[in-house]
Formats: structure tokens, sequence, C-alpha cells
């Protein structure tokens, strides 16, 4: 079987040209924030990655063709479809979707895994998944994704609803350096800091392709995760989201919802209950992260 794979002529030339590129996932489209919100924030993402003189490559499976750099239509089409139309796609939901022929948001982990091999080394998102609150067993796929896929990752830390100092001991087992950007300490997604450790902190792109090239060299066939901490003039302070987070959670707990319903759950109502502070904390950071990317990208590609 062939695999149906399409790579946009502008993603196309840059990867034979080795200049630099920037993975972007699509469940922010489909599953992460409302419609037309979600459009203005995936092409102010792809703006962003631009300015810092990056390719940007959206990607997406559409009907069964995993597809690297979606077209601005394709992105209003899928921010327009219902949520369950679209298969939220990790590592284990590819090969599904492309047999049958389905449409597919891309999480970390399956955009981690279609940008590697596409040759693509840095991805941007807002926060990765991680151990669940209250429950330390539901581990969402993306920790393991960067235990096995070399791909660089620029993300706001781990969702703040997360249990974060678990997270950050599975992504220690699994191999993964934490760089924080410009920053000491873990970023909480919508706060701009937390108490927990990151391995090295890093002032600017050139000393993250630095690290990177050097993974490279050793043969790690781990991910790197560079958390960058959300705009300050965005961020909320740690009560504040802390007292949402913990009442969305206990909310979701006693509907009964878990596994994958739990992140747009908590998220859509913390959003809420933040008078929608939270989510312009998530566009900001998304932003914001998409822009660092496309710089380390363009230092990779001058090494």
């Amino acid at each position: 079987m062939t695999l149906p794979l399409t790579i946009n002529e502008d993603v196309k030339a840059a990867l034979n040209c080795g200049k630099p590129i920037v993975a972007l996932e699509s469940t922010l489209i489909t599953h992460g924030l409302p419609y037309p919100t979600n459009v203005e924030t995936a092409l102010a993402m792809e703006a962003a990655v631009r300015e810092s003189a990056a390719a940007p490559a959206t990607i997406a499976i559409l009907k069964g063709a995993i597809t690297i750099g979606i077209t601005a239509e394709d992105i209003e089409a899928l921010a327009r479809m219902p949520a369950d139309s679209v298969r939220k796609c990790s590592r284990r939901d590819l090969a599904i979707a492309i047999a049958m022929g389905q449409y597919g948001a891309t999480t970390v982990a399956g955009t981690m895994v279609v940008a590697n091999m596409a040759r693509i080394k840095v991805f941007a998102t807002g926060g990765i998944g991680g151990v669940h609150r209250g429950q330390p067993h539901d581990v969402s796929a993306d920790l393991t994704e960067f235990g096995r896929t070399p791909v660089t990752v620029v993300s706001s830390g781990a969702k703040s609803i997360l249990d974060l100092p678990l997270t950050l001991e599975v992504l220690e087992t699994n191999g993964v350096p934490i760089l924080g950007y410009q920053t000491d300490v873990l970023p909480a997604f919508y706060s701009a800091q937390t108490d927990l450790p990151i391995d090295q902190r890093i002032d600017s792109a050139t000393e993250a392709a630095s690290i990177i090239r050097a993974s490279e060299a050793l043969g790690a066939q781990n991910g790197i995760l560079v958390a960058a901490p959300v705009p300050a003039d965005k961020a909320l302070d740690r009560e504040t989201a802390e007292t949402a987070i913990a009442k969305a959670t206990g909310e979701a707990q006693a509907a009964g919802i878990a596994g994958k319903d739990i992140t747009p759950f908590v998220l859509s109502r913390v959003s809420e209950l933040t008078k929608g502070a939270s989510m312009a904390a998530n566009i900001a950071l998304l932003i914001n992260n998409a822009r660092i990317a496309g710089q380390i990208a363009l230092e990779l590609s001058r090494i």
C-alpha cells in the first residue's frame, strides 16, 4: 500500500532547499477552540512562523490523506466541521484514519509522528498532554511519543489542568530534556511560572538549536521540550487559574467525564469560569510559541 501523503508545494520547496519549517497541529482547529477563533488563531500561528522567516506546515488528514501544509480553505473547512466528524489522531489513530478515508486532526503525538516522517524537526503547540489529575494511570500518548520521536516541541509546558509534577516524572523517565525558554522554572500554560524545575534555561533560539544539533550528533531518538511562558500581558495569576481548574476538574469527575473527553471539557469550563481570560491566554501563547519555533527552526537551518 502506498502511503497517501500530500505535501504542500511551499513546504516541499522548503524541504528540498533545507529551509526552516515549523509543523503545526490541527486539533486546536477542530477540538480546541470555537469557531471562528479557531480559524483566526491557526492563521495567526502560520503568520507568526512566516514572520520568523520559516515556512509553516499545518498537518491534518483529509479524506484519508496525510496532508503536510493544509491550505487556508482546508483550515476553514475543518473549523466548521462538527468535532465528532473529525477523528482526533494520536499515533494509534493514523492508520485507521488513512485506511477508512476519514478526516483527522493531529494531536501533539500524531503531529510529531508525521513531522518526523517529513523530516521536519521543530513543532509548535500550546500545551502538551500529560498525567491527569487524580488519575495517575491516565497518561497521555504525547509523553510516550516524546521518548521515541526526535522532534523538538515548543509549548508552554503541559496543560495546567494536568498533574504537572507527575507529568515531569514521566518525561524524565522517557529521557526528555526540558529547556526553559528565558525562564528558570516550568511554565504552567495559563500562568507563566510554577515552582517546578527544568533541565536547562536557554535565552535564545541559537542555544536551543545548538542543543538540538548535539542531540542529533548523539543519535538520540527522543524529543526535546522547549517550554516558553505565556506572554506576561495575557498570563493568569496562579491562584485564579488553579481555582478555576480545580472546580472544572471536580465537575468533570462528578459528571463521569473521562479519557479523551476530559481535556476539552475542562478547558471549555475554565474559559467560562475565567470569563474568557484563559482563552485569551491560550491564544497568546499559541502565537508566541509559533514565533519562537520559527526562530529556532531558522537557527537550525543556519548551523
